[in-house]
């Protein structure tokens, strides 16, 4: 077995760990490997083929601000547009240098004595461990499917795929097909399944609300503009942010103040379906933004189709060949699409991180909830930084945006640690603790609190642990420098207790 000994190790290679590796390369810090258990850069946007996949943030905005793409095709981009924007912003830098694909981490340890996480790996089929100073984890929290928890579903014998890990090599025309889900992903599958299915039924446990997506294609004139106009992108790029920030208001602060989007949204519903009783069926009986808000101007006249029928009776059980529901009518099916989305507050990929005494992310957040410290840092995970960690996640704008603070503070951390000779840095609990309880404060008059829905931003005790609470240019200005003092963080050698206040008092003193 292969050991590769590396100062900085990045864990994933989509938006969050191409910018961390790029943003080390350009503040000095050459030492570090990105590994990544799929073929090429992209994460997400690689591993999520289903037809109609695309974002529904504005390219503008949905890109990073050092490396803005004048050659957008569309207003809102699709999933191989934006999947060949990061591979070619990882070619622009040259990162794929430093980047081992087909590496899976199967088990990542805090050393106390080494100071070091070492991380066993299989590259290629074949085991190896890297052993790091830092550990920068970058695998977002859309990467486990969630697969539902439906009696008799190992027992079907047609195909059934999860709209992460679609086959694109099988036939879907023609076919019974059943799409459970309607969430982000199943809105923008079932308008294509739609028009080649022979027969689709779209399964509804709750019902979102849909606005208008206003997607365009740019003319060439624009995207001449873009490259040689200077600021304008920029400008665009300004303009959307500040526009999204508003709806960022309304759902921390004053759920009230959305009734505009609400209206649009049955706007919405009105033009897109003719039957009175399919209407009631799509409206939402919860606030709007308690759960993501959608955009789509395909679902609700797909919905309408004479070959699509929305069942909104619970599943019962699935068999052989049908799906059978609580009312106890079969429902005969070739295909079953699983768009439940993914493991957000229960990933497994927290059972192969183990911190101080051996205890893994998923033991400590099983009993405390999904905390840390400015979504980044978590107490008993020592010289470790999370990307797309607690309490980051938007229900408006660009996650871009929050990667890029997020960078900022990694780096910052970096440059203090590393100029003042530090080899452990843990944030100190009481100070994480305060973070959280002013966070869990700020949400109290949310709509995502207030809203009446149950959704996938509420971890097992109903805490809102995924989301961060208004502005997000609050998030930039309290990421914009690591503020040590806050911090257990000690230097070799290392003391007895190897993090004390003495030492982390020492050594602020001279950052």
């Amino acid at each position: 077995m292969t050991t590769h000994d590396v100062e900085i190790a990045i864990v994933g290679a989509g938006f969050s760990g191409l910018g961390a590796a790029i943003r080390l390369a350009q503040n000095g810090f050459d030492d570090y490997v990105v590994l990544d258990r799929g073929a090429d850069f992209g994460g997400t946007w690689r591993d999520n083929t289903y037809p109609g996949a695309a974002c529904d943030v504005p390219s503008h905005l949905y890109s990073y601000s050092f490396a803005q793409n004048p050659g957008w095709s569309r207003s809102y981009s699709h999933q191989p547009e934006i999947h060949r924007y990061i591979n070619g912003v990882a070619d622009e830098y040259g990162i794929g240098a430093k980047t081992w694909f087909g590496t899976e981490v199967t088990k990542a340890a805090w050393n106390e004595e080494e100071r070091r996480w070492i991380l066993d790996i299989e590259r290629d089929g074949t085991p190896g461990q890297v052993r790091a100073r830092h550990l920068v984890g970058g695998v977002g929290p859309l990467c486990e499917p969630n697969l539902p928890d439906i009696d008799g579903i190992e027992d079907f014998a047609g195909k059934m795929v999860h709209s992460a890990r679609w086959d694109d090599d099988y036939d879907y025309a023609g076919k019974r097909i059943a799409v459970i889900g309607t969430g982000a992903s199943a809105i923008q599958i079932v308008p294509q399944l739609g028009k080649i299915a022979g027969h689709l039924d779209v399964y509804q446990r709750t019902a979102p609300w849909i606005v208008p997506r206003t997607e365009r294609p740019y003319l060439p004139v624009e995207n001449w503009a873009f490259k040689n106009i200077p600021g304008l992108q920029t400008l665009i790029r300004g303009g959307i942010y500040t526009a999204n920030e508003s709806i960022a208001a309304g759902m921390t602060y004053a759920p009230k103040a959305l009734k505009p989007v609400e209206a649009l949204s049955r706007a919405n519903i009105f033009k897109g379906i003719r039957d009175p009783q399919l209407r009631a069926k799509v409206t939402p009986t919860f606030a709007v933004g308690c759960k993501r808000i959608l955009k789509s101007n395909e679902w609700y006249p797909t919905l309408d189709r004479d070959n699509v029928d929305l069942i909104t009776d619970p599943i019962s059980k699935i068999t052989a060949d049908a799906i059978v529901t609580a009312d106890g009518q079969e429902h005969p099916v070739d295909v079953i699409v699983v768009a439940t989305g993914f493991h957000v507050t229960d990933s497994p990929v927290f059972e192969t991180i183990h911190g101080v005494g051996g205890r893994t992310l998923k033991d400590v957040w099983d009993e405390g909830g999904m905390t840390g410290y400015k979504g980044t840092f978590i107490h008993g995970f020592p010289n470790m930084a999370l990307l797309i960690g607690p309490s980051t996640g938007l229900g408006h704008t660009s996650m871009v945006y929050m990667i890029e603070s997020q960078l900022n503070y990694l780096i910052d951390y970096l440059k203090k640690t590393t100029r003042a000779g530090v080899t452990r840095t843990e944030v100190r609990q009481d100070v994480q603790d305060r973070y959280t309880a002013d966070l869990q404060d700020k949400l109290r008059r949310s709509v995502w609190v207030n809203g009446g829905c149950s959704s996938w931003y509420k971890d097992a005790n109903g805490n809102i642990t995924v989301l961060w609470p208004g502005f997000t240019f609050n998030f930039r200005n309290t990421t914009r420098r690591f503020d040590i003092a806050a911090y257990d963080v000690s230097t070799d050698p290392a003391p007895a207790d190897g993090h004390t206040d003495a030492d982390r008092t020492a050594v602020a003193a001279g950052v």
